[in-house]
């Protein structure tokens, strides 16, 4: 008779960390129960011995990333009594922590949107209390910054750490850990803005998407917001049509169906970055003038379009197959222009490293242009620029 096999004790861990990964590469209400019993190697029932459903899965897969990322910096923070070394030891742990999970790291950025409210502020409460533990050794480092100034700053360096969970560029795991560390030092030593930051701000109301009168632009711009609220598979063509004032019915005279609103944003988005591409490189002299160029257009394009940004960045894998093989040719020849002024730039670096702080500077906008977080004031565009140009240029 063959010997029973054993559960293995860390079999609930696993389940999470095989349905984490799946719910990153390919958005949570795209990945069933049955695959994620697969990746683990067992049938779809016995994972009910673990977890009630899948959303409880993702509530697990969550608190594990907080409680990992909590645990390490913490254990950085009382190793050392110095704040310059604390600060470096927190950046070398969380830029380690960013490439070796870097599959589970959409967590952070995108998947954790489908929490309810409960569960969405218990994980942003979790990673507000980490931001302010690490700006308390970054004011005693620089005791001009104010304490709203100081977590600034350590937000935009947390967004450049885990930036490699927004990209799938190939990446060698020391360089890419020495480079996300100076980019989180640049922008910890940055400069900072001469507006007044008040606390922990919610920010300003996004933006209309767009103002057309039209009756195609309307619905597109309503169909942007919902998703963005709300998720792409929590909207239905009801939910749009009647945001809209329109029948459900009519709406299909604009759009066959909600794929193609979707795409439909996808593409106004690529057109705006395309546009504004083209004219940063027509007007500028030399190539840092044009790379400052992109990253201001793209400022501009996060502040005054949140939505379609947040929609833009978030629901990729939603699109038709079609419609996201060439969006994302796209996106790779507009981040290869980035990559190329650089280079020219700072012909020091390697196209990988250079690749590196690109995605590291376009997190940077994203997060704190209210892309993915609550935004900061207007006012605060130049600032976040000049952050993002930090982080590509100084690190």
């Amino acid at each position: 008779m063959p010997t029973p096999t054993k559960r293995p004790k860390n079999r609930k861990a696993q389940i999470a960390l095989a349905a984490a990964e799946l719910f990153c590469a390919r958005g949570y209400h795209g990945v069933g129960v049955d695959e994620i019993a697969g990746a683990v190697g067992i049938t779809g029932p016995a994972i009910y011995r673990h977890f009630p459903n899948k959303y409880a899965m993702l509530v697990h897969a969550t608190r594990e990333l907080s409680n990992t990322i909590g645990g390490a910096v913490d254990r950085a923070l009382a190793g050392a009594d110095d704040p310059r070394e604390q600060l470096d030891t927190v950046l070398d742990t969380l830029a380690t922590l960013s490439v070796e999970q870097r599959r589970v790291g959409g967590l952070y950025q995108w998947e954790n949107r489908y929490l309810n409210a409960e569960h969405r502020a218990e994980f942003r409460d979790g990673l507000g209390a980490l931001i302010g533990r690490v700006a308390e050794p970054l004011t005693a480092l620089r005791p001009g910054l104010s304490g709203p100034h100081a977590r600034l700053l350590t937000r935009a360096a947390f967004s450049a750490l885990a930036s490699v969970a927004t990209h799938r560029a190939p990446i060698s795991r020391t360089r890419a850990i020495d480079v996300l560390h100076r980019a989180g030092w640049a922008l910890l030593t940055a400069g900072t803005p001469m507006v007044r930051v008040q606390g922990d701000s919610p920010g300003v109301p996004a933006e209309s998407t767009q103002s057309s009168a039209s009756r195609r632009e309307a619905v597109l711009a309503t169909a942007i917001g919902l998703f963005h609220q709300h998720g792409y598979h929590a909207v239905g063509m009801e939910d749009i049509g009647r945001a809209a004032g329109l029948h459900a019915s009519s709406l299909y005279r604009y759009f066959p169906s909600k794929a193609d609103l979707l795409a439909a944003a996808y593409h106004r988005a690529a057109d705006q970055v395309s546009a504004s591409t083209t004219v940063s490189l027509d007007v500028a002299a030399t190539e840092e003038e044009a790379l400052r160029g992109l990253v201001e257009g793209f400022v501009e394009l996060t502040f005054t379009q949140r939505d379609l940004v947040a929609v833009y960045l978030a629901e990729n894998n939603n699109l038709p197959d079609r419609d996201r093989h060439e969006l994302r040719r796209i996106q790779r020849l507009q981040v290869d222009e980035w990559v190329r002024l650089l280079t020219g730039v700072r012909p020091e670096l390697t196209a990988n490293e250079a690749r590196i702080l690109v995605h590291a500077a376009l997190n940077v906008v994203t997060d704190l242009g209210g892309a993915t977080d609550p935004a900061p004031p207007d006012a605060f565009r130049p600032f976040v620029a000049s952050l993002a140009l930090e982080a590509m240029r100084r690190a």
